[in-house]
């Protein structure tokens, strides 16, 4: 099996003990990259793991990632005896308390339930050797940094840490600068860059017709298995009751579904039961199905970033996808955002109504971008230079609310502060760890 160029550049260098900080998208082998020469050097210099400790903490943003995180673990170190135990909310306490009882090669855990343990004293860290921080921007968005700073000052100062996200904003640099020591930077890709595998377009649409045009386009047999993202728990719900009212088979999952409900609509659609994933942006990272045919955003995301995960989730494995946007006149303002981060004009189809002017410009693109050069196509009206303009809020529709964050700017400025409002254990549970 060939090594991914983000295994080929960072496991020579886990394996020599070094701090690394490594910039790849989702779906590129990153949980391989660090999963194993992790294995390597513990099976290399073997030793109990003190009681209720860990050797190797892996700190994860959701219930799903740090599932598929600790299944790797346990594929690829099955030959050495290696123990493996997660820790995430949405379950009870015992099982995992029990499992930490003796202490364990590598603990996979979501923050807001790490924490929880760490209160109870059911979990130590003092003999921690390896921290990794997998999708790290991923929990800034959701406001994992107090709770990652309070981990972080409980463990030994001789580690060594591995520090994993698929953008770089300047906040992720910060929290680099805090953590790592001397590390070896490893990118393998652009930041925010769209897989070529992926055929993008976009669809303008008044916002009342958005529920029918998605059940126009799933009458298409080529979307057989196909994920569809919203922005708020609650629109997640009515979207798929909307297709199941339509003789459409579909679930949703969301942070306020229990973990066995999350569990089952995945195992459905992995086995194609079900034909249509309905998901809000905690499902753009950790899902790892092969042959999703179609992503639909059928709201765009307040957080441009979150569009490339979004995407990525089809085109896997080698093979090609299609995705496909939903914009409406309040959402233009991420479509720009989106665009300008991806230096990339998306192909456009007016599908309003009233067949009005959209009033927009075709993006300027970078030259050899995927979708660069499109003349004549309807695009955002971003030119690629400098912050979007006249960005809209997004309102908040069939009286949803925010789905774990909220807009990008609060956001950002929340996290810049260190004051965001998520700090609280019963918040983060509901936000999906």
């Amino acid at each position: 099996m060939t090594p991914t160029p983000i295994q080929t550049k960072a496991i020579p260098i886990v394996l020599t003990g070094r701090d690394l900080l490594g910039i790849a998208q989702t779906g590129t082998g990153k949980t391989a990259a660090f999963a194993l020469p992790i294995i390597h050097r513990l099976a290399a210099n073997k030793r109990a793991a003190l009681h209720k400790g860990c050797r190797v903490l892996v700190l994860t943003p959701t219930r799903e990632l740090a599932t598929q995180i600790a299944e790797s673990f346990r594929t690829y170190g099955r030959h050495i005896g290696l123990s493996v135990a997660v820790v995430f909310g949405g379950v009870g306490h015992v099982p995992q308390v029990r499992a930490m009882a003796r202490g364990v090669d590598v603990l996979v855990a979501t923050p807001g339930r790490l924490l929880d343990h760490l209160g109870g004293r059911n979990i130590s860290l003092v003999g921690t050797e390896i921290l990794v921080l997998d999708e790290a921007d991923q929990m800034l968005d959701l406001g994992f940094l107090p709770p990652i700073r309070r981990i972080v000052g409980l463990l030994s100062k001789n580690r060594q840490n591995l520090f994993f996200s698929a953008t770089m904003p300047p906040e992720i640099g910060k929290l680099a600068e805090e953590l790592l020591r001397d590390p070896a930077r490893v990118a393998v890709t652009p930041a925010a860059t769209t897989l070529d595998s992926v055929a993008q377009r976009v669809l303008h649409v008044d916002s009342q017709n958005k529920r029918s045009l998605l059940v126009e386009l799933l009458a298409d047999p080529e979307m057989s298995r196909t994920l569809v993202f919203t922005r708020t728990k609650r629109g997640a719900d009515r979207v798929a009751q909307h297709l199941k009212t339509a003789g459409i088979v579909a679930a949703a999952i969301h942070g306020n579904k229990s973990q066995s409900q999350r569990e089952h609509a995945l195992a459905s659609f992995r086995a194609a039961k079900i034909r249509v994933l309905v998901a809000t942006d905690i499902a753009a990272r950790g899902i790892d199905i092969d042959q999703v045919t179609h992503v639909v955003n059928f709201e765009l995301p307040d957080v441009p970033e979150s569009y490339v995960h979004r995407i990525g989730r089809t085109a896997r494995a080698g093979a090609q996808g299609i995705a496909i946007s939903l914009c409406d006149a309040d959402e233009r303002g991420q479509l720009r955002d989106i665009e300008r981060l991806t230096r990339q004009a998306i192909p456009a189809e007016d599908r309003r109504t009233n067949g009005g002017s959209l009033d927009v410009q075709p993006s300027r693109t970078k030259p050899g971008g995927r979708n660069g050069g499109s003349a004549g196509r309807r695009s955002s009206g971003n030119d690629g230079n400098g912050p979007a303009r006249g960005r809209q809020q997004p309102r908040k529709r069939n009286g949803g609310h925010s789905d774990s964050r909220p807009s990008a700017g609060r956001s950002r400025r929340r996290r810049a502060q260190g004051g965001d409002r998520r700090q609280s254990e019963g918040i983060w549970e509901h936000t999906g760890t």
